[in-house]
């Protein structure tokens, strides 16, 4: 069965290329064949770090996201990565809604899955209770707690959401903060999680001994998470 795996979230700054990155990390050392698709036009951080596995793909064109599940049917065997950009909803639900695409997706045994990617915040509450109120069962739900903004997430707890999205079969995970100097030196020289984590001969990320030790320990803990999720 083709996968299909949304990253998104709606919110900015809630770290969703970060996660994008990871699962492209990920894939990569777990040898699962995977391809990316970048919707983000300022930045396109998947794109930058794994140039290798992605291609950008423009959000409000619709024969431009038709080749991701073009992709998808012709390669089964492969899992689509989707980095999306924040205030990326609406434009996506059209093309969903107006192209059929659930029902091509049921037609081809495609699985559909989002990683909602929140943080501590109030806002990726209401987002999620707006995407679950738009899809329902019609997606599988993967909702990442990255806590990129603190470890606590009482107002998710207490909202109502969590049971919510747990009745519609919603799998949780949780991404630890990596070190805001670690990511510094990693985003300023463009590399791979792979590179931040191997010191080369030529190493162009200035990290130390022990940078590279909390890169290992925080893919380690993201990896195990994720290994959680069969994906």
């Amino acid at each position: 069965m083709a996968n299909i795996h949304l990253v998104g979230g709606e919110k900015g700054g809630v770290g969703k290329s970060m996660v994008a990155r990871v699962i492209a990390q990920y894939l990569i050392d777990k040898e699962i064949p995977f391809r990316g698709f970048d919707t983000d036009r300022s930045h396109r951080s998947l794109l930058r770090f794994y140039s290798d596995y992605a291609a950008p793909v423009a959000i409000d064109r619709y024969e431009s996201l038709d080749t991701m599940v073009e992709t998808a049917t012709e390669n089964p065997e492969i899992r689509i990565l989707v980095d999306l950009a924040a205030q990326t909803h609406d434009p996506l639900v059209k093309w969903l809604d107006e192209s059929g695409v659930m029902e091509i997706a049921d037609e081809w045994g495609i699985a559909i899955r989002y990683w909602h990617v929140m943080d501590s915040g109030k806002d990726s509450v209401d987002l999620l209770k707006k995407l679950l109120d738009r899809f329902g069962p019609r997606l599988g739900y993967i909702l990442v707690l990255n806590q990129i903004h603190g470890d606590r997430f009482d107002l998710f707890e207490r909202s109502g959401e969590k049971e919510r999205a747990l009745e519609l079969n919603a799998r949780i995970i949780s991404i630890k903060k990596l070190h805001e100097a670690v990511v510094m030196k990693i985003d300023a020289s463009n590399t791979s999680f792979w590179a931040a984590k191997h010191k080369a001969e030529q190493d162009a990320t200035g990290l130390g001994l022990l940078e590279r030790q909390r890169v290992k320990m925080w893919l380690k803990n993201a990896y195990e998470q994720i290994d959680s999720l069969s994906i």
